[in-house]
């Protein structure tokens, strides 16, 4: 054998196992793309990362993530869900509310997609049903809100005021159906609007200027990011506020009521999991709340001058002292 011959096997040779390790290294990724902040929706991402383990993955060692946060800023999902498509990742997680849902299902047919969003999946179009929701998607879904609740802490409520950003599309379905829930109780709601931050210091303004008995806040992924600014103003200007996670009254808020939020990204994670060990998402349910948490701060309740009926701290699955 010739000298340049036996170099040449003897190299190429030693080259495969190296070429082995490389394909070895490249480990399945997950496309992350949010509505949220990451600073905000912290205790969700680790949700989402625990329930990754708990499927057997974890972030760099046997999966990578790449993070696509629109901060509110819904007009670039589009974008950011056709890039996280172009990488080609193995999973992309819509998180964050509905518009990163509709934007992953926009951009891709393949790709398997799991969502976690605050309404109706088959309402919106995203899945065909909610036992087996077809195509490449499926998902957790919440609620967050409940009416009754409030009518009970506070039995002379009247003027409710319903704070939603109208750049979030399912806010109309939430303003429909707080109407409609008001109306069987008897109570006036009126809504305004916040987008931006300034909107909402003047939103408050106008509902002290209004005399309103309490407000709710919806669940928009911009208003749960500025938790801090709607804790703060609600405690100024002592409006009882009903809030849409517990993360509020963690924070100071007065009462929240809904699902386990932590606990549905968590599920999407396991989901994301099952999905890269070879599960098919059309034969994954769209997952539902089971059980939903009442949290009440006494000492906010105190602070705003308001008696906790025996009946209501009854109901409460955690109360904040």
């Amino acid at each position: 054998m010739r000298r340049r011959e036996f170099v040449t096997l003897v190299g190429g040779a030693a080259a495969w196992p190296l070429a082995a390790r490389a394909q070895q290294r490249a480990l399945p990724s997950i496309g992350f793309l949010s509505g949220r902040s990451p600073a905000e929706a912290a205790l969700s991402l680790g949700a989402f990362r625990q329930g990754l383990g708990e499927a057997g993955y974890f972030e760099g060692k046997n999966v990578t993530i790449e993070y696509r946060w629109a901060e509110g800023r819904y007009d670039q999902l589009p974008a950011m869900a056709a890039d996280l498509v172009s990488r080609q990742v193995a999973v992309l997680a819509a998180t964050g509310g509905e518009p990163a849902a509709q934007a992953a299902k926009a951009a891709t047919a393949t790709i398997p997609i799991v969502f976690t969003i605050g309404s109706d999946p088959v309402q919106l179009g995203l899945v065909t049903s909610l036992s087996k929701p077809g195509a490449n998607i499926t998902g957790v879904t919440f609620i967050l809100t409940e009416l009754g609740v409030l009518r009970q802490l506070i039995p002379k409520v009247w003027a409710i005021t319903l704070l939603v950003n109208p750049n979030y599309t399912p806010s109309s379905i939430e303003i429909r159906d707080v109407q409609d829930g008001a109306r069987s109780l008897g109570l006036q709601i009126n809504v305004l609007n916040a987008s931006i931050e300034p909107e909402i210091d003047t939103a408050f303004t106008t509902m002290v200027q209004q005399k309103v008995d309490a407000l709710i806040v919806g669940a928009a992924p911009f208003l749960v990011g500025q938790r801090d600014q709607l804790v703060r103003l609600a405690a100024h200007y002592a409006v009882p506020t009903f809030f849409p996670t517990r993360e509020f009254v963690g924070a100071g808020g007065l009462i929240s009521y809904g699902s386990n939020l932590a606990n549905g990204y968590r599920q999407a994670g396991v989901y994301a999991g099952r999905i890269l060990s070879g599960a098919n998402p059309s034969e994954l349910p769209v997952l539902q709340p089971t059980s939903f948490a009442l949290v009440i701060n006494l000492r906010t309740a105190k602070a705003l001058g308001l008696t906790v009926p025996a009946n209501v701290l009854a109901l409460a699955d955690e109360v904040i002292e």
